[in-house]
């Protein structure tokens, strides 16, 4: 006879780039979602929700890392053969509502979403295939207005978190001044589209790699310390020169007399801005100023840059000014959809990363206008702007800035079982507890925190076990009721703090069993004032 093979067992493993989350996690997270959901609804922005997957030539195809098998996002076909996509981003979703709902929808519209994102990118430290995004956009509003007005809530944003002045900037850029300055330097029509983007992805790593890493990124390229080469853009050193002197200069230090030899020629005044955080240059006016320059008499870096003027009145006039919302040439935004201002929110403080080097945090989160993404579904141009917030990210930093504490709640009350045969009895019991622990307006809406309470669901056989789960379950007390307190008409109440307390100074086993540590007998009308006694008295010791 064959022998049965035993069925092998699944060895459980997480896919690289995901995580899992437990509960403290999940409450900080959604204390933080609040906080920033309360900034926007002050500013007018309605929630809508999108699902995570659409089709795939709904997307688009605007990621910047193309050398991946399906380009970046996760795809499947469904039964009908068509294909969709796991959602790279909560913009182009939001696009393709907007262009669905259109007639209905009142313009400008003004919404938010959080949600999670996936990218089929290949995962690393701080990396993941899937992360959460909080967005807010206005979709139909064609002024640089509702541009300045997203910085300016961003900037609201992080100080409603609790990261004060000096920590955090709004920088601000625009696609169209920097397709200006390289129509300038000889980089303008359809037939350098590709070299266009290797520079602008060149300019973005301006924070990561300095300035000298980016001049081998404009030139023939970059090895990396593990060796790797990435080909560059092949830009002479004339051309690397000016994008870097007069645009890339204007807010990062490269060599002072280029800086100030370009100041004598233009009548600007010299802005000797650095990327070593000493300290970061301030002058908008001047910066916006020096672009001008730049962009020559390109006609739509010009647009652009009279943008970034009317954005720059605008935040100063409404007391946003240096210090809170900031140009800057590094700000570029990896997304191709992007038209014209772009900003990201980018934290100051220094933080430690994994190979043990002092680092600024850096950016998390950022945003743009892209006013054609809408209309690719529309015959008519259809104006947005938007910004998104790297949720995990940024509950990293507010952990590190002592902002954001880790939420630990009390855990439940927990009603033991001692006779398997009286659960109604203790199903009973729960219920009231549940009901006075946790009082309702006449609307049905919690008054105050909830008190979990429930009833133990395991073995009962051993009590032991039963106190042992709400030791770890973090309780702050358990009900006893056997059938001799059930004859008598009465409850054991246990107090698991205090019976903590008391115990470390009980050494004999003898005395600590009749000492019944942080336990009581009261009579079943009284179990509600004894748990509640209980609660109080340790919410009291736990304030500071």
């Amino acid at each position: 006879m064959a022998k049965v093979k035993k069925p092998q067992r699944v060895t459980p493993r997480l896919p690289r780039g995901f995580v899992d989350r437990e509960a403290d996690d999940l409450r900080t997270q959604d204390k933080m979602l609040a906080t920033i959901r309360r900034v926007y609804e002050s500013y007018g922005f309605e929630p809508v929700e999108t699902p995570v997957f659409e089709f795939t030539d709904a997307l688009g195809k605007f990621l910047p890392d193309s050398d991946r098998p399906n380009e970046g996002v996760f795809s499947l076909q469904d039964d009908d053969e068509q294909w969709m996509s796991l959602r790279y981003d909560l913009t182009a979703p939001l696009a393709r509502f907007v262009a669905e709902n259109y007639e209905t929808l009142p313009k400008p519209y003004r919404s938010y979403r959080a949600g999670y994102v996936f990218r089929n990118e290949k995962p690393g430290p701080g990396r993941f295939r899937q992360f959460m995004q909080f967005d807010a956009d206005i979709v139909g509003a064609p002024n640089v207005s509702a541009d300045a007005e997203m910085a300016m809530m961003m900037a609201d944003t992080m100080e409603a978190l609790g990261i004060p002045r000096g920590q955090y900037v709004i920088r601000v850029n625009n696609r169209k001044v920097l397709d200006g300055v390289l129509e300038a330097i000889g980089l303008g029509g359809e037939e350098n589209a590709g070299r266009r983007l290797t520079v602008l992805r060149a300019i973005d790593k301006l924070d990561k790699f300095g300035v000298e890493g980016v001049r081998l990124l404009l030139g023939e390229g970059r090895k990396d310390e593990s060796g790797d080469f990435t080909p560059g853009a092949g830009l002479d050193d004339a051309a690397i020169q000016r994008l870097l002197v007069s645009y890339v200069g204007t807010s990062f230090r490269i060599d002072d007399e280029e800086i100030r030899e370009q100041s004598a020629k233009t009548g600007e005044p010299a802005l000797l801005g650095n990327i070593a955080g000493e300290e970061t240059y301030r002058d908008n006016r001047a910066i916006i100023g020096f672009w001008r320059n730049a962009v020559g008499e390109s006609l739509v870096g010009t647009e652009g840059v009279n943008e970034c003027s009317a954005i720059e009145e605008l935040c100063r006039g409404a007391g946003y000014g240096p210090g809170r919302i900031e140009f800057s040439a590094s700000v570029v935004r990896g997304l191709e959809y992007y038209t014209g201002p772009v900003f990201e929110a980018e934290l100051l403080f220094d933080v430690v990363n994994e190979k043990g080097q002092k680092v600024q945090f850096g950016s998390v989160g950022g945003g743009g206008r892209y006013d054609g993404l809408v209309s690719r579904f529309m015959s008519q141009p259809v104006p947005a702007t938007g910004f998104s917030i790297g949720v995990s990210r940024l509950m990293t930093a507010l952990k590190n800035l002592g902002r954001l504490e880790t939420s630990t709640r009390t855990g439940p009350v927990v009603v033991t079982v001692m006779d398997r045969d009286r659960m109604a009895d203790y199903q009973a019991m729960a219920t009231k507890l549940r009901e006075a622990l946790n009082p309702k307006d006449g609307n049905g809406e919690f008054l105050g925190p909830v008190v979990p309470v429930e009833v133990f669901q395991g073995n009962p056989k051993q009590f032991g076990k039963q106190l042992q789960y709400a030791d770890r379950r973090n309780s702050p007390c358990v009900v006893i009721q056997g059938g001799d307190e059930k004859a008598a008409g009465k409850v054991q109440v246990k107090d698991l703090a205090l019976g903590k307390e008391m115990s470390a100074e009980i050494t004999d086993n003898a005395e600590w069993r009749e000492a019944r540590a942080g336990q009581e007998l009261v009579d079943e009308s009284e179990m509600i004032e004894a748990v509640t006694a209980i609660l109080a008295r340790q919410a009291g010791a736990s304030r500071p």
